[in-house]
């Protein structure tokens, strides 16, 4: 007797199709897994056995082999266990081969029969759809999220039991999976931060492009409070871009079960004693490190010189390419990693420099602790603006600064520019512009070349940091809404990578 059903395994934040396939034989009995399975995967096989036994269902003693297949994609995770017990069950003719060939399965089994919610549902939903399959029965706490692609019959079930009688045709139980409903909560806002107005163009501009951004200045001057607001200012996720991110977290568990698609911009800050490993992805169970999880959104990385020389190294390629590849014995994993990467640091390791008032470090500390970050790193930031410490009458003044829902519409319009001008060319930022078209999109006129030739010489500029600053005077250009790249948006730019040259 012999029966095939399906399941998915991941890979990255994606999910590849996995024939699980029983044949039933007379000989010694037994139920022997194979496949390049892990260990919780080979685990099955007792979990699988005793669910089926605790459901009422008994069969004769025979000799069950189960293959997953394809058998050089290693299998992880508990979500094969309902598709290995419904394909032992149609082997034993208790349910239709041919219903059991048009679903995709997938959940963890307990001794009882009650099927546990797994992670990595989006993506074997995803899957699914993408494999022209009409239906997915999957734990009943990841029903909201397998519903997410659309186009699919999504059953969710709590027991062993219900997803039998789903398959014989019976009526499909209702479960009450909650409300759905959001807490309120009030973002921080840009109107909150008194003065600070210098700061404040910076970030707009490396919102409205995608550029990077390194603030430096002494403690308190308010670095991390105008990083926490960024996020503020951004435009609202794509439908794309919701449906990657949301893969992400569902990768990593960290998907609510009863909220639908991820509409917020995520803020990941990690704390400087963060390993390398936490840092890019990967592990024993390959996951997304804190570098995929602020995809779409901010990496803000406080206290800069303070990680680990080698932390800081390895994000050399995610912002290069947008992409990070994690290589491990099993096999590799390649992970999103678009990213705004905002790094806040002191200008010396007291922090009070340049006011010898107080700073009493010497030159030689101060280089080396702001050598801590190497070249090929500073390179690939665009921004660099010193915070100054607010003024007393603008802390104290009445004065009304100006909104983020302000700050949002002026960004959102030169996103939308950005938008129209790169149709064609699949980018959506101006960060994302490769060498070829900064030719065709940051022409300069003569007096604009002459500036760059001497900003070239005087600051010692890399091939790199040079065209990082076309891009920045493309998107300042991009809010003043001019087509033209301008001598004034120029100079501001150049303003702007002032501070790795000192």
């Amino acid at each position: 007797m012999f029966s095939r059903t399906y399941g998915a395994a991941i890979q990255g934040i994606d999910a590849i199709l996995v024939r699980v396939e029983v044949d039933v034989s007379d000989g010694l009995p037994g139920l022997e897994l194979v496949g390049f399975l892990a260990s919780e995967v080979r685990e099955a096989r007792e979990r699988v056995r005793v669910a089926i036994h605790n459901t009422g269902i008994v069969f004769p003693p025979k000799r069950i082999t189960v293959n997953l297949s394809p058998a050089d994609v290693r299998k992880e995770g508990t979500a094969f266990d309902l598709p290995i017990a419904i394909a032992i069950l149609t082997a034993f003719g208790h349910l239709s081969q041919e219903l059991a060939e048009q679903t995709i399965f997938a959940g963890e089994l307990s001794l009882d029969g009650r099927i546990n919610p797994v992670n990595g549902i989006l993506p074997i939903a995803c899957c699914a759809k993408e494999n022209g399959f009409s239906q997915i029965v999957v734990p009943v706490e990841n029903e909201t999220e397998a519903r997410l692609p659309g186009e699919l019959d999504v059953c969710g079930c709590e027991k062993l039991t219900e997803v039998l009688d789903f398959l014989r045709g019976g009526v499909r139980q209702e479960h009450d999976r909650g409300s759905g409903a959001e807490a309120i909560e009030r973002a921080p806002d840009f109107e909150e931060i008194c003065g600070q107005r210098a700061a404040k163009r910076a970030i707009e501009i490396a919102v409205a492009g995608g550029h990077n951004l390194l603030l430096m200045g002494s403690p308190g001057s308010g670095k991390t409070m105008l990083a926490k607001r960024i996020p503020s200012i951004m435009p609202e996720l794509t439908r794309e871009e919701s449906l990657e991110l949301s893969k992400i977290y569902s990768v990593s568990g960290r998907l609510d079960h009863v909220d639908t698609l991820l509409k917020k911009r995520p803020f990941c800050a990690p704390h400087h004693s963060i390993t390398q490993a936490a840092m890019a992805g990967g592990g024993n169970r390959p996951k997304p490190g804190e570098i995929s999880l602020a995809s779409h959104g901010v990496l803000f990385l406080d206290e800069f010189p303070e990680f680990e020389r080698r932390t800081i190294e390895l994000l050399r390629q995610p912002l290069e390419e947008r992409r990070i590849t994690v290589n491990r014995v099993s096999g590799s994993c390649d992970y999103p990693a678009s990213f705004m990467l905002v790094a806040a640091m002191n200008p010396c390791p007291c922090g009070a420099f340049p006011d010898r008032r107080v700073c009493r470090c010497t030159q030689n500390q101060i280089r080396k602790y702001q050598g801590k970050i190497s070249r090929p790193v500073l390179d690939r930031i665009d921004l660099f603006l010193q915070v100054a410490p607010v003024d007393y009458t603008e802390l104290t003044g009445k004065g009304k600064e100006e909104s983020s829902t302000e700050i949002r519409g002026r960004v959102c319009r030169a996103r939308e520019l950005q938008q129209r001008r790169y149709a064609d060319a699949g980018i959506l930022m101006n960060a994302e512009l490769d060498t070829k078209r900064l030719e065709k999109y940051c022409f300069l006129q003569e007096d604009g070349k002459e500036m760059m030739r001497d900003a070239f010489y005087r600051y010692n500029l890399s091939a790199r940091a040079y065209h990082r600053i076309l891009k920045v005077a493309r998107t300042i250009a991009d809010l003043d809404d001019r087509e033209q790249i301008d001598t004034m948006h120029l100079a501001e730019a150049i303003g702007y990578r002032r501070r790795e040259n000192e």
